[in-house]
């Protein structure tokens, strides 16, 4: 088979065009593109040497990883087919998307913070250490947080914002179940947290005045509103300049079941959807990772999502 008809067959299949595409702006591992694409090792790997038998990519090994870049000092064939497979992968449905998580992989390196957390993470439960756990360290961050105001929306029966009230200014829960805020209130009450106050409302539009917060955590609750976009939009509104909003919820998965069984609207979020939404809403200096993997089925995962006014 000659050359150019080697290359158009590599170039036919869209997955190998959405590889290309994304590495046309920097080099990635096998990793970062089975991250991004939401694809399998193994098939990543599969249409990495297909592209790379042609041609049109090179690699380089960097300790256990591998990175794969285009072809640096490509023939003007090759740089024609590379051009032509670009275009191509723009006109693709996932393109969108893809750039998205491209660009949240590649504010990931520059922050290394996050790396270095999850290297910390990993040794955690490897050696035991006496009186070392995730609940003392809960304790330990708590004790740091500044004396800021909390918007904890969809906070159900306010265990976070119970914890929250303890070292913050102030905490406002809001939940739309009136049975749930009484609950909430009157445990505050039991309590002593007088800076924690319970209010009825929708998280799309929580009865919060208008840049009056510095922080609004939506914990597990943005799957179930019906507009997720107008809940982030209603963030937004009410923290003050410089103010943050994190997100903690559901990786995108395919458990219809949880709609029945936890009354969930939405099967988890896709990166690329909270960034797009963070987004338009006016956020910026977003920072978007997976923080969590359950090993038993259906295997949830947790992504956490970060951005500032």
């Amino acid at each position: 088979m000659s050359t150019t008809l080697k290359t158009l067959r590599a170039l036919s299949d869209p997955t190998r065009l959405r590889i290309v595409a994304l590495l046309e702006k920097d080099e990635l591992s096998v990793n970062e593109l089975q991250e991004i694409t939401r694809m399998g090792q193994s098939r990543i790997s599969t249409h990495l040497g297909l592209l790379q038998d042609c041609g049109l990519l090179e690699s380089r090994r960097e300790g256990k990883r591998t990175y794969y870049r285009l072809a640096q000092q490509p023939d003007t064939r090759t740089s024609e087919f590379l051009k032509l497979a670009i275009r191509g992968a723009g006109e693709l449905e996932e393109h969108q998307a893809d750039q998205i998580n491209l660009k949240r992989i590649l504010q990931r390196r520059r922050e290394q913070a996050q790396i270095f957390f999850n290297q910390i993470a990993g040794r955690f439960d490897r050696v035991y250490g006496p009186g070392r756990s995730w609940q003392a360290f809960g304790h330990l961050l708590l004790r740091i947080l500044p004396p800021i105001v909390v918007a904890d929306l969809g906070a159900g029966e306010g265990l976070l914002s119970e914890l929250l009230a303890r070292r913050c200014k102030k905490v406002i829960a809001v939940d739309n179940s009136e049975k749930i805020v009484a609950f909430g209130a009157a445990k505050a009450r039991k309590n002593g947290l007088k800076n924690l106050e319970f209010r009825l409302g929708d998280l799309q539009d929580p009865p919060i005045e208008t840049a009056s917060v510095d922080l609004v955590i939506l914990s597990q609750a943005l799957h179930h509103a019906e507009e997720p976009a107008r809940a982030i939009e209603a963030a937004h509104r009410i923290l003050r300049a410089h103010g943050q909003i994190v997100i903690l919820d559901l990786l995108k998965h395919k458990f219809e079941k949880a709609r029945e069984l936890y009354g969930d609207r939405w099967l988890g979020f896709a990166e690329s959807d909270l960034h797009r939404w963070l987004e338009a809403a006016g956020f910026r200096k977003i920072e978007i990772s997976v923080v969590a993997r359950e090993e038993q089925p259906p295997h949830f995962a947790t992504i956490l999502a970060g951005a500032e006014k």
